[in-house]
């Protein structure tokens, strides 16, 4: 069995992506690693060198800007990005770059993939998801915040990114999918309030109008995390150990009020359905999990 990796980055020391770590959560699962650059107006290329492992196959790409609407260039340079996979790789990890996967998982990963290789009518494995706000305390823990999506597929080149690079399809219909028991850990919300704000500006445009656009341009500088959410709950578990150097230079302070459920009726009924029962009712899946 052969599993290849596969993430897209572009500005990643601009923006502060955790992308470094994003890869090297993955390397030890992985038999290559395929790191698609966009054209940067940083060092990403040498961020990405700095990595010491002879799996990672650099490729560069160049970002359509006019691909903007719903994130749509997002999808095609992970569609341009898993052309690169070895024809003879089983399985292709794709990996965002501010995703990482604790280590805790990696058996659980490995076995999975083991068990489902010669299952052909299995398309894909679904990960749970932990979503990071503000600083590494906090998790959300709404609806608001997807619980699953789909990281592992077939090295069917049929299969492509789904809209915003969020999931997969293949021939438009949605994939059959195990789900595992294992975490993705994101951390794109954790920034301070003032590098929060800057990458909502580099990377808004990806979903905004025009109009929107320039709104948001002329708004405050200081992203206001007190404002962005409706439910958290403080983190209890530990972070991957790549993590742990990013977490110990953590140069800011917030304090957000986990008392505080910013919900309507109907939000409020389902959340706590789903915290008592396990299930999350009337939610969009993006896959069809195999029983």
């Amino acid at each position: 069995m052969k599993i290849s990796g596969f993430i897209i980055i572009k500005n990643a020391v601009k923006n502060d992506y955790p992308v470094t770590e994003a890869i090297r959560s993955v390397l030890p699962l992985v038999d290559e690693m395929i790191v698609s650059i966009g054209d940067s107006e940083d060092d990403t290329l040498s961020l990405i060198q700095s990595i010491a492992s002879d799996k990672i196959r650099i490729v560069h790409s160049v970002w359509d800007p006019a691909l903007r609407q719903g994130g749509e260039v997002l999808a095609i340079e992970t569609d341009k990005a898993f052309q690169h996979i070895s024809p003879d790789a089983d399985w292709a990890f794709y990996i965002q770059a501010d995703e990482v996967v604790h280590e805790k998982y990696h058996p659980v990963i490995l076995e999975a993939a083991k068990k489902y290789n010669d299952q052909k009518e299995v398309e894909g494995l679904l990960f749970r998801y932990t979503h990071f706000y503000g600083t590494y305390n906090y998790v959300g823990d709404s609806r608001r915040w997807y619980n699953r999506e789909i990281r592992i597929i077939r090295n069917d080149k049929n299969i492509h990114s789904y809209k915003d690079a969020q999931g997969f399809r293949k021939d438009g219909r949605k994939l059959f999918v195990k789900l595992i028991d294992a975490h993705i850990y994101h951390y794109g919300w954790v920034k301070s309030p003032k590098q929060m704000h800057q990458k909502a500006k580099n990377i808004g445009k990806f979903w905004r109008t025009d109009e929107e656009w320039e709104q948001f341009l002329t708004a405050s500088d200081f992203w206001d995390f007190n404002n962005e959410y409706d439910s958290l709950v403080k983190f209890t578990g530990t972070h991957p150990a790549v993590m742990q150097e990013r977490i110990k230079n953590q140069n800011w302070k917030i304090e957000l009020d986990i008392s505080k459920k910013r919900f309507s009726f109907k939000e409020r009924l389902l959340y706590f359905i789903e915290k008592i029962t396990g299930k999350r009712l009337f939610d969009y899946k993006n896959y069809k999990i195999l029983r």
